[in-house]
């Protein structure tokens, strides 16, 4: 061999089988476009629904049971405060897909609330303090109440958009009440007692509109593969 003659490189003997793990893994790994939430059964998705609701309903009595004993002298007379700066927990619509939208627009706005009372309190309280391991809790499960229901959604109304996340625009922030802006310490424990007690009051609307849901759609379903009317 001349010297500066082009020698062809000869593949690695593994790259066959580096190639078929290749697509075995393409082959098992679920598509990221195709729908998760869509399903023919409305039962299941709601069924999940009105079960962690009820389970955050009861986490939520025993939250504000803790808040209060954590705020010191007063905590009961704040906490019968109002403000306008916390949702409303009362669901409104005419037909039970903007209902069930106004439940999603309304626990993700709560979330907002929820974390800034989280924010606030731990620099108020001890890091070990046991109102801030109920509270990440409670946020925690409502994140993912916050996703059944938006699963729900799509299975009870598919031709309807998606819905979309608090700040994200489009319909679902169209109620959605932004966190107040900075505090004092006082006004921080009335605000938290008040998001406390209105997400508590929220939970129980939720529950009454899921039982709803399910006698009156989720009996009517039509067969497989028909479209569900918007009402």
């Amino acid at each position: 061999m001349t010297e500066g003659a082009f020698v062809p490189l000869s593949p690695p003997e593994s790259l066959p089988s580096v190639l078929v793990s290749l697509l075995l893994l393409m082959a098992i790994q679920p598509s990221r476009t195709a729908p998760p939430c869509r399903s023919e059964n409305c039962g299941v998705p709601l069924q999940q629904s009105l079960k962690l609701t009820r389970l955050i309903h009861k986490e939520s009595v025993e939250l504000i049971r803790t808040y209060k004993a954590s705020q010191g002298a007063m905590s009961d007379l704040f906490c019968r405060s109002s403000s306008s700066e916390v949702p409303n927990p009362r669901i409104s619509g005419l037909e039970p897909s903007e209902r069930l939208l106004d439940v999603y627009t309304l626990l993700r706005s709560f979330l907002l609330h929820l974390q800034r009372v989280q924010v606030q309190q731990a620099d108020l309280q001890a890091p070990s303090s046991r109102l801030l391991a109920e509270l990440s809790n409670v946020r925690n499960r409502s994140t993912s109440l916050a996703s059944v229901i938006n699963c729900l959604y799509q299975s009870l109304f598919p031709n309807l958009p998606v819905p979309v996340p608090a700040g994200g625009g489009g319909a679902s922030t169209q109620r959605s009440t932004p966190p107040p802006p900075p505090q004092n310490i006082f006004q921080q424990k009335v605000y938290g007692c008040v998001v406390l007690r209105r997400f508590k009051e929220f939970l129980l609307n939720v529950a009454r509109e899921l039982r709803t849901l399910k006698a009156r759609v989720c009996k009517r379903r039509p067969a497989a593969g028909k479209a569900f009317p918007r009402g």
